[in-house]
């Protein structure tokens, strides 16, 4: 059987939209490098002089939340772009370990999937 390109390059896209769309309510790109992403506060103009402590633990802790929370989002999209790589090479599917094809129902629940599940 072969696997239907157009469907997983549409669902990943689909993917790297969604991803891109959450990561810009977290942060912003890094000028420098685009393919970064960089946190932001959720308060920005905050002055830390005057403001009490209790208010600048909880807006440092929402910082953290926020941080954390961006770097998975970042690390999923860029699985989806090299899904979207592998798709351009013509090896999307195919195990890079052993090089045997990954199952069509593991790509659906994985769409960035890179390994078999003999290999996760």
């Amino acid at each position: 059987m072969t696997l239907d390109l157009n469907y997983f390059k549409q669902k990943l896209e689909e993917e790297k939209t969604r991803l891109e769309i959450q990561l810009s309510q977290l942060g912003r790109q890094n000028p420098a490098n685009p393919e970064d992403w960089e946190a932001m506060p959720a308060e920005a103009g905050m002055d830390v002089r005057t403001t009490e402590q209790s208010e600048l633990a909880d807006t440092f802790e929402e910082f953290g939340n926020r941080s954390a929370i961006q770097a998975h989002l970042e690390e999923k999209l860029q699985e989806v772009k090299a899904a979207l790589g592998r798709i351009e090479k013509g090896v999307y599917g195919v195990c890079e370990t052993c090089g045997e094809k990954i199952d069509e129902k593991r790509l659906k629940a994985n769409l960035s999937a890179a390994i078999c599940i003999k290999h996760t």
